[in-house]
């Protein structure tokens, strides 16, 4: 039978590197506002539940050791909660991050807990949670809602469980941006995580789902910022498939990370969703000169292509959804008090030089789609 380890981690360290410069520029994308909508939105806080506010909380974060858990993780040590990750373990449970010091890491990595396990045997999870009990349940990884019941049922005292969603969740509209309160798309590819909010309101506990968008900034496990960069590093021509104005919205990791803490304890978040990312629109084209601007590359030669002529295969050629795909964030503003600290430029450099620029990424480049693309362009206009 499978026992839970609560491990103090070893420290994991990297070199230390000097940061390259930040490259900012006026382009900050696009906003569309509230007098070309069609529609204008209230919120209205739904039986929310007394959350206790003390100083300190004993939080479960699933996940936790990549990406958006490795900023969390941080904020919340730094505000004096006690934090334990449930991972399987395969990866190192804390890195030290590009420019931070050792000083830094090393006092957060000593405070971090471990709670090795797979999420998906229900009994461990059930034995194990119970044995420690926890205030507060930041579900980072979770996407079905057979994975968050053993978790409710070996806490039934939980103060609130914070719940990662996403903005795919919604139904396609003529009217965007997509609203908290818009249609949801049952048969979307997100339909565990609306299954999963559908749970939480059923179980009667205190909840709050985050639906972000595109999630962009160092440590990026998907190819976001990354397709772009790896492109321009290597002077090649962007395929971008259409017109290139489709519009689309990236928000800052770290600017979600706060979003996050923001909702913690906060009676205004109980039974709530909200909408995180960046606080302007950008097409496709603009995304990619903003890339070259953030990095410090010339302005890069866009090649536009139909996909419905060509087969990629099983391949992705683009890294975004081919249509009009935003939120918006003017709930958390308003209710929360949050707002993004990172406009699209100065989250782009700060992915780049924390990240790429440094030679870290998470995929090698492919650009066996961009020569397909490129080669028939180039017949046609010959």
């Amino acid at each position: 039978m499978a026992t839970a380890r609560m491990v103090v981690p070893q420290q994991q360290t990297h070199p230390s590197l000097s940061l390259l410069p930040s490259s900012l520029s006026d382009f900050n994308g696009i906003r569309l506002h509230s007098q070309a909508q069609c529609k204008k939105k209230t919120w209205h806080t739904r039986g929310a539940l007394q959350v206790s506010a003390s100083a300190s909380k004993n939080i479960l974060i699933m996940g936790g050791t990549r990406f958006i858990g490795v900023f969390l993780s941080r904020l919340l040590v730094k505000d004096g909660h006690q934090v334990t990750l449930f991972t399987r373990g395969k990866a190192p449970i804390t890195q030290q991050l590009p420019g931070e010091s050792d000083q830094d890491y090393a006092t957060f990595s000593s405070k971090i807990l471990h709670l090795k396990g797979d999420r998906k045997d229900f009994e461990f999870v059930k034995s194990s949670l119970s044995a420690k009990g926890f205030d507060v349940v930041y579900d980072i990884n979770g996407r079905e809602a057979v994975e968050v019941e053993p978790i409710l049922d070996a806490l039934p005292n939980l103060e609130q469980f914070i719940y990662c969603s996403s903005a795919g969740v919604y139904l396609k509209t003529d009217c965007p941006p997509h609203f908290e309160v818009d249609a949801v798309d049952p048969k979307s590819r997100h339909k565990g995580k609306l299954e999963t909010e559908s749970l939480l309101e059923s179980r009667g506990v205190n909840w709050t789902s985050i639906r972000p968008v595109y999630i962009y900034g160092p440590l990026n496990y998907n190819p976001v910022e990354e397709w772009f960069f790896h492109r321009l590093k290597a002077g090649r021509p962007i395929p971008i498939p259409n017109s290139g104005i489709q519009i689309t919205q990236l928000g800052h990791v770290k600017d979600l990370a706060k979003a996050f803490v923001k909702v913690l304890a906060n009676e205004k978040a109980s039974k709530q969703v909200f909408n995180i990312s960046g606080d302007k629109y950008v097409t496709f084209d603009g995304l990619a000169k903003a890339c070259a601007k953030a990095a410090g590359f010339p302005e890069p030669e866009i090649i536009h292509y139909n996909p419905k002529d060509f087969d990629f295969g099983k391949k992705k050629a683009f890294p975004f959804r081919d249509q009009h795909f935003f939120a918006s964030i003017e709930k958390a503003k308003q209710v929360l008090g949050w707002k993004p600290e990172f406009d699209l430029v100065e989250g782009l450099a700060d992915s780049y030089n924390l990240d790429f620029g440094r030679g870290t990424f998470r995929k090698e480049a492919d650009f066996s789609t961009d020569d397909i693309i490129l080669s028939k362009s180039l017949v046609l206009q010959s």
